[in-house]
C-alpha cells in the first residue's frame, strides 16, 4: 500500500516541473499497472499496512480512480497547449487521486470520512478554476454546501458508533442498529453524493460548469463515493431494512423514470449526460437498498461500468465543444459528414449508454433488474419505462448530434487527432472486456 503512496508523493514533484505534463500522465498509466499487478481475486482484506488495505470492492475502485486520472490528463490537452496554470492542474488532479485513494483503501471510518471530505476541495478547485462560464461559483457553492450541509450529521454518527463499538474499525463494525435516525444521519451524505433524486440538484449545475477533467471525475469517481460508502455500512441496518427500503426504493424508480423524461428534453449536451447518471446511479441506490446479494453486486458493477461510460460521453461532448465552441445540440448537427470517423464512437458509447451488449453496463441491469424485481414484482414498471427510456435519450444524443444539416459556420474546422481516438479507446476497451470477467464485479462480498 504505501509504495503507492511513495509514487504519488514523487509525481507531486514532477507536477511542478515545467514540461512534465505527459511525463505524470506516463507515471499514472504506469501506477495503474503496476495496481493491476497487485490485483486480489479475493473478498478478503489483503495489503494491510497503517490503517489501509484493500478488499474487491476497493480494489476496482481504486483502479477506476487511477484509470480515470490517467485519461483527464490526456483529454486536458488544451489546458497544457495555452499553458493555463498546466503544473498546477496536474498537482490537482493528483492531490484528487490521492484522497480518493486514500478514501477507497481506510479500514477506519474516521479516516474514510476525513478523506471523504478532502476530496471536495480539488473538485472545487478544477471547477472554479477552469470552468467556462461564470456560473462556475454558484455550481462549486452548490456542490460544496450539498454535501457539507449532510456531512456534520455523519461526523456525530461516527462518535456515536465509536461509543458503541469501541472501534472505528470496519472490521468491527459488526452489531446491528435498529434506530432509522441514525441510518438518515450515517447515509444522508452518501445518498446526496450518489445522488439521489430530489438531492440531485447540484450535479447538473456542476457538470455544466466544469471543465472536461471535472466532468469525468465527478461522473466516473465522485458518484461512486456515495456507493461505496453505502455498501460498507449497510450490513449495520439489515434490522431495520423493511421499514425503510420500499421509501428508498420508490424514490429511485420514480427518480430514474422521471429523469429520463427530463434528458429527452434538454437541448445540452453536458446536461443530457448529466441527468442520465441521475438516472443510472438512482438504480444502483435501488439495488443497493434490496439488500440483497444481487443488488450490492449489480450496484457494484452498474458504478464501475457507469464510471467509465459516462465518462467517454462528456469526453466526446468536449471533442465537439472544442470544434463548435457550443455544446448546444441545435448547433452539434450533422457530425457525421464534418467528423465521420468520430460518429462510430458516439454510436458505440451511446449504446453503451443504453446498456447494449457486450458492455458491462448490460451486466449490471441484468443483475439489478434480476434483485429489484425479486423484491417487488411493483417495480416491473418502473424498471421497464427506465430501459426504454435509456435508449430513446441515447438515441436522442446519437441521432441529433450526428445527423441532420450542419452548420455552414463549421465548414474550417479542426479533424479528430490520435490523441482523442487513444483517450475513447482506453474508455471503451474495459468497458467491453471486463463482460469477460465479471466475477470481480460479483465476489466482492
Amino acid at each position: 500500500m504505501m509504495k503507492f503512496i511513495f509514487m504519488m508523493l514523487m509525481m507531486i514533484l514532477l507536477s511542478f516541473k515545467k514540461g512534465g505534463f505527459w511525463l505524470n500522465q506516463f507515471f499514472f498509466f504506469f501506477m495503474s499497472f503496476m495496481f493491476i499487478l497487485n490485483m486480489s481475486m479475493d473478498w478478503s482484506i489483503l495489503n494491510i499496512s497503517n490503517n489501509l488495505g484493500l478488499d474487491l470492492l476497493s480494489y476496482m475502485l481504486v483502479l477506476l480512480s487511477m484509470w480515470i486520472c490517467s485519461l483527464m490528463l490526456m483529454a486536458s490537452f488544451s489546458i497544457m497547449k495555452t499553458e493555463f496554470y498546466s503544473e498546477f492542474f496536474c498537482f490537482t488532479i493528483l492531490l484528487l487521486l490521492f484522497s480518493l485513494f486514500m478514501s477507497f483503501s481506510s479500514l477506519n471510518l474516521f479516516i474514510f470520512y476525513l478523506f471523504f471530505e478532502i476530496s471536495l476541495i480539488p473538485t472545487l478547485v478544477l471547477i472554479l478554476g477552469w470552468g467556462y462560464q461564470p456560473e462556475r461559483l454558484q455550481a462549486g457553492v452548490y456542490l460544496l454546501f450539498y454535501t457539507l450541509f449532510a456531512s456534520l450529521p455523519m461526523l456525530v454518527s461516527i462518535f456515536y458508533l465509536n461509543l458503541n463499538f469501541n472501534s472505528l474499525l470496519f472490521v468491527f463494525l459488526n452489531g446491528y442498529i435498529d434506530s432509522i435516525f441514525l441510518f438518515f444521519c450515517i447515509n444522508f451524505v452518501f445518498m446526496i453524493k450518489i445522488p439521489m433524486y430530489i438531492v440531485h440538484l447540484w450535479l447538473p449545475k456542476a457538470h455544466v460548469e466544469a471543465p472536461v477533467a471535472g466532468s469525468m471525475i465527478l461522473a466516473g469517481i465522485m458518484l461512486k463515493l456515495g456507493g461505496y460508502g453505502m455498501l460498507r455500512f449497510m450490513k449495520l441496518f439489515i434490522g431495520i431494512s423493511s421499514l425503510i427500503n420500499y421509501v428508498f426504493i420508490s424514490i429511485s424508480i420514480l427518480g430514474g423514470v422521471l429523469v429520463s423524461l427530463m434528458c429527452l428534453r434538454q437541448t445540452d449536451m453536458k446536461l443530457l449526460i448529466a441527468y442520465s447518471s441521475v438516472a443510472h446511479m438512482g438504480l444502483v441506490l435501488a439495488g443497493i437498498m434490496t439488500f440483497s446479494y444481487w443488488g450490492f453486486c449489480g450496484a457494484f458493477s452498474m458504478m464501475i461500468a457507469h464510471g467509465l461510460s459516462s465518462s467517454a460521453l462528456f469526453c466526446l461532448a468536449n471533442i465537439s465543444y472544442e470544434r463548435v465552441n457550443s455544446r448546444s445540440l441545435y448547433l452539434n448537427k450533422g457530425m457525421i459528414s464534418l467528423m465521420p470517423s468520430l460518429t462510430l464512437w458516439w454510436f458505440l458509447f451511446s449504446s453503451c449508454n443504453m446498456a447494449a451488449p457486450p458492455s458491462l453496463n448490460l451486466l449490471s441491469e441484468i443483475l439489478l433488474i434480476n434483485s429489484l424485481v425479486s423484491w417487488s414484482l411493483m417495480n416491473m414498471l418502473g424498471l421497464a419505462l427506465i430501459s426504454f427510456f435509456s435508449a430513446c435519450y441515447s438515441l436522442y444524443l446519437y441521432s441529433c448530434s450526428q445527423h441532420g444539416k450542419f452548420s455552414m459556420s463549421l465548414m474550417s474546422l479542426n479533424l479528430n487527432s490520435l490523441r482523442e481516438f487513444l483517450l475513447l479507446l482506453l474508455h471503451w476497451v474495459p468497458l467491453n472486456f471486463f463482460i469477460f470477467k465479471s466475477d470481480l464485479v460479483s465476489l466482492f462480498i
